[in-house]
């Protein structure tokens, strides 16, 4: 079975202050995107799909995309401000890009068959994409989109294991139930490390959604449904954005899907500032110590 990674990198990182896509954090160079890559090619990935956009089209293909030429196919897709369906179009104030969501709904016709979805700039580890390929392996779906509450994955981190030291974060905070089945994310802003932990107002075992999903192709009908009801909303608005976890919520609550929490025993890493990338570095070089990757990558 064919199973494609879907790389989320349309964002320039506004807080970081460049394109971290494209930083190297390897003690050889390597980005993120090049660990990413490579767990993804060992947990049974044949396929990365770039979500991009235009304005950067060749700097990422020439720094990013050219890296993975004959260990993966490399496709693109490009999530654009006026991607809309017919009916819709963009506000004349409007500049911020549309979210996650949009940034999906834009790649649908390159996907057909199960995929994965995470970010760019985040260090999810090899488990990640083991339970995630092992979830996808086994994943039914007719492509028409008439499945009843079709069964998606996403992989759930400890937020204490997913702060920054230099500032405020946003996190999808989860309600998971014991049997393993979310239920629901509500985002929750300006979380800082100061406030989790025992007795704190975040208790650092809590589940938080990093955006590293596992769909089959019923989702995207589904996310077609919710990005159009969306703009009927909002499609006037210069700012409001659709994210992924907003998409799943709605289907999750209106119980036209099952999600499955997928437990990994890797630590998460992300660079939202520039300061964090003295630690995301010393993480990878341990990591490299243990014997997990080899270096250079190859």
């Amino acid at each position: 079975m064919s199973l494609t990674l879907v790389v989320l990198a349309a964002g320039m990182g506004s807080r970081y202050g460049g394109l971290k896509q494209v930083d190297p954090m390897g003690p050889t160079g390597e980005t993120v995107l090049d660990y990413s890559v490579h767990d993804a090619v060992r947990a049974g990935f044949d396929r990365v799909l770039f979500i991009i956009r235009r304005d950067f089209e060749n700097e990422f293909k020439a720094s990013v995309g050219m890296r993975f030429a004959g260990r993966i196919r490399v496709d693109y897709a490009f999530q654009a401000l006026d991607a809309l369906p017919e009916g819709f179009s963009v506000p004349p104030s409007r500049v911020k890009p549309w979210g996650t969501g949009h940034a999906v709904w834009c790649a649908r016709g390159e996907l057909d068959g199960p995929f994965a979805v995470v970010n760019a700039d985040d260090f999810y580890g090899a488990a990640s994409f083991r339970v995630l390929a092992d979830f996808l392996r086994t994943a039914k779906a007719d492509g028409s989109g008439a499945v009843v509450n079709p069964d998606y994955a996403m992989v759930g981190f400890a937020l204490a294991n997913t702060l920054s030291e230099h500032g405020a974060v946003s996190r999808g905070v989860c309600d998971v139930s014991a049997e393993g089945r979310l239920r629901g994310v509500e985002e929750h802003t300006g979380i800082l490390a100061t406030e989790v932990g025992e007795g704190r107002r975040y208790a650092g075992e809590t589940i938080v959604s990093m955006n590293c999903w596992g769909f089959t192709t019923d989702f995207l009908p589904q996310l077609d449904e919710r990005w159009r009801a969306f703009l009927a909303l909002n499609g006037g608005s210069e700012k409001t954005e659709f994210y992924l976890p907003f998409a799943v919520n709605e289907l999750l609550s209106k119980g036209a899907a099952k999600v499955r929490v997928l437990p990994t025993s890797d630590a998460w890493f992300g660079v939202t500032y520039r300061e964090d990338k003295p630690r995301v570095q010393a993480a990878i070089t341990a990591l490299i110590a243990e014997g997990r990757y080899p270096s250079p990558l190859r």
